[in-house]
């Protein structure tokens, strides 16, 4: 008779979350490496994929170019430094677009032009993000899920939308098996903000949508809330407040010191509070990263500093509905 019995193995599921990358060409490369480099099972992006500016540089003629880049004329004369600035405009997140003189005349005098020019850029680059990612995980059984941000504009994120996907799938309004054990529902939009983004809503209209949502999940013990808004009052969501009549809106400050506040999602709270699920995932508020539980549910806002190249995340192991760890990373 035997006494002992070996139990076996725990099925592990290894996640990296990544959100906020706003344009960033070397963040968003880093992002898709992370699945072989933190050997995750599924990687995912949380919404604000897209860039939020668009640099025009201007041909002089002889290989000369310029172009306006945060407050500063550069000036570039070959073009191996043209590559350089380009790349640079890149990383910061930023689209650029090399135009002659004329080209840029006409089109500057243009709002309607300029609109259709930046979302046409900004297309481009999504396209190329979703190639690229086909590209580097063929084979290797990762899935990137990938969801919008109330930053994004929905025309440009159609381009999420590849019928024959082998790797990389738009998940945004939709219930997706995650692995064989857990599932996951996605929301990008968010409540006002003083930025007027193009994706937000009032409160308690996310709340609608989210329950909706919510309506499809038969196991909410093995499920994922991915929403890019983060419940209010929660620790991350901290940030300055400001003042939304001033243009651009202002920080507010009181007796000398910054007035901070949680800019989250009651809504979003309360989805969590009442279904208690497995795990949270969220960002939109870049200065507060950190983990914290509501309930039963391990809530991650690993922030972002896009800008300057860097991604940050977090890694999260699961199995059967329970969260065995997690590590917040920077790289």
């Amino acid at each position: 008779m035997k006494f002992f019995q070996k139990k076996p193995p725990k099925k592990l599921t290894r996640l990296f979350f990544a959100t906020d990358l706003h344009g960033s060409q070397r963040t968003f490369r880093k992002f898709v490496n992370a699945g072989k480099f933190y050997e995750a099972n599924v990687i995912i992006m949380g919404g604000d994929i897209l860039g939020k500016i668009a640099v025009p540089i201007i041909h002089e003629g002889n290989g000369h170019y310029r172009a306006t880049l945060q407050g500063r004329t550069e000036r570039v004369e070959t073009e191996a430094e043209l590559k350089n600035l380009l790349d640079k405009i890149g990383i910061l997140g930023f689209y650029s677009k090399v135009l002659e003189a004329d080209e840029f005349q006409a089109i500057q005098s243009d709002p309607a032009a300029i609109d259709a020019l930046f979302h046409q850029l900004a297309r481009e680059r999504l396209e190329e993000w979703v190639e690229l990612a086909e590209t580097r995980l063929a084979g290797t059984g990762i899935k990137c899920f990938v969801t919008g941000g109330n930053d994004d504009y929905p025309d440009v994120l159609e381009a999420l939308q590849c019928p024959g996907a082998q790797s990389i799938f738009g998940c945004e309004g939709q219930l997706v098996q995650v692995d064989d054990e857990h599932t996951m529902i996605s929301m990008g939009f968010s409540g006002p903000t003083p930025w007027r983004t193009p994706r937000e809503v009032p409160d308690g209209e996310l709340g609608v949508m989210i329950e909706q949502m919510i309506g499809r999940v038969a196991d909410m013990s093995h499920c994922i809330f991915n929403f890019h808004d983060p419940p209010v009052d929660s620790t991350l969501d901290t940030c300055p407040m400001l003042d939304w009549n001033t243009d651009p809106p202002s920080q507010i400050m009181r007796g000398g010191q910054l007035v901070l506040f949680g800019a989250g999602s009651a809504s979003v709270r309360r989805a969590i509070e009442t279904h208690q699920p497995l795990l949270g995932l969220h960002g939109h508020i870049h200065e507060s990263p950190g983990v914290i539980k509501i309930g039963r549910t391990t809530c991650i806002n690993p922030g972002s500093e896009y800008g300057e190249g860097i991604l940050r995340g977090c890694l999260v192991t699961l199995s059967n509905g329970k969260v065995e760890g997690y590590q917040m990373t920077t790289g």
